[in-house]
């Protein structure tokens, strides 16, 4: 099943059969995330209902607190994708979440949205779940609004980690501190059953071409700002071409104190393993497997080429051990 999105509230057509509705980030789609929309699906097919996720354009922290809104583990295009490819859901509307929309009050959107546009029979959130004004909206408040209005409300505990003794919730927060630790594994682990590694896009731009002229082309990605980055170092991975194709990869992500005393950024590197050519101006999807080593300053250029080779071979080898997973 593939889920269809729909852009605008304003846009959204209810079905007569009515929907039960999930709200949230959905920042990663993870596995906590998957269970929630497992849990729509199989209630609206129970009831004879469409399944609905209703999620942002940004992270509503980006409007109503930026200085300290997260990074976001996936792009708006990822996350989107990631929904429909769960196969639990039947429409995403995306909500376009700006100033106008952070003033407006709880009621009116339960009114006007929930009911009106969307239909809701039912209303399954998170039971910290905040919504409307000042955050004035709350579970309670959707509880009595729906009393009144006629639809039912679910408020979920976060979903336990499965396997883990101590009760810790699948939780974006916790999978953001992995990837800037550059535990890229262990979040993988939380994103997706099997494994799925953390990604970032962004577009191949023109660099110094040291790597190059050392025997290692990269691709020098681009990413957007706001997005989630592991911690500098080099990394074992993947990266997907603009066709599919997913290829190999040693990453480095640092700023080269080899070479420069002081860069105002992290810069992100991707030699392909298996692939020559030119990648400049593609889009491309970089995929942290496993950390292999800290960003190191090499005294001399010949002992920078002998560990990337050493890189390399070793990316290879965990790479393919990643695919037999």
């Amino acid at each position: 099943m593939v889920a269809m999105v729909v852009t605008s509230l304003d846009e959204f057509v209810a079905r007569p059969e009515g929907a039960v509705v999930t709200i949230g980030a959905y920042d990663g789609v993870h596995l906590g995330h998957q269970a929630v929309l497992r849990l729509v699906r199989e209630l609206a097919d129970a009831r004879g209902h469409e399944a609905i996720c209703v999620t942002f354009d940004r992270h509503p922290a980006e409007v109503v607190r930026p200085g300290s809104a997260p990074p976001q583990l996936t792009s708006l295009p990822q996350k989107l994708e990631l929904l429909a490819a769960t196969g639990f859901v039947d429409r995403t509307c995306l909500v376009h979440f700006d100033e106008a929309r952070s003033r407006e009050a709880a009621e009116v959107f339960v009114r006007d949205d929930l009911v009106g546009r969307l239909g809701t029979r039912l209303v399954i959130v998170g039971a910290d779940f905040h919504f409307g004004h000042r955050r004035h909206g709350t579970v309670r408040l959707l509880e009595q609004m729906g009393a009144e209005l006629g639809f039912e409300v679910l408020g979920l505990g976060l979903v336990p980690i499965e396997g883990e003794t101590s009760g810790q919730p699948y939780s974006s927060t916790e999978i953001r501190r992995l990837v800037g630790a550059g535990r890229v594994r262990e979040a993988a682990a939380l994103l997706g059953r099997p494994p799925r590694p953390h990604e970032v896009r962004g577009v191949v731009e023109t660099g110094d071409g040291r790597g190059r002229d050392l025997g290692f082309p990269t691709a020098n990605v681009g990413v957007e700002a706001g997005i989630c980055l592991p911690a500098d170092g080099i990394y074992a991975g993947t990266y997907v071409t603009p066709d599919g194709v997913e290829h190999p990869a040693a990453i480095s992500l640092g700023r080269r104190p080899t070479f420069y005393e002081a860069q105002d950024r992290s810069l992100l590197e991707v030699h392909l393993l298996d692939f020559t050519g030119d990648l400049y101006g593609q889009l491309a999807r970089v995929r942290f497997v496993e950390h292999l080593r800290p960003e190191l300053r090499f005294d001399s250029v010949a002992d920078l080429v002998a560990q990337m080779r050493a890189d390399c071979d070793r990316a290879a080898a965990v790479v393919a051990e990643h695919r037999a997973w």
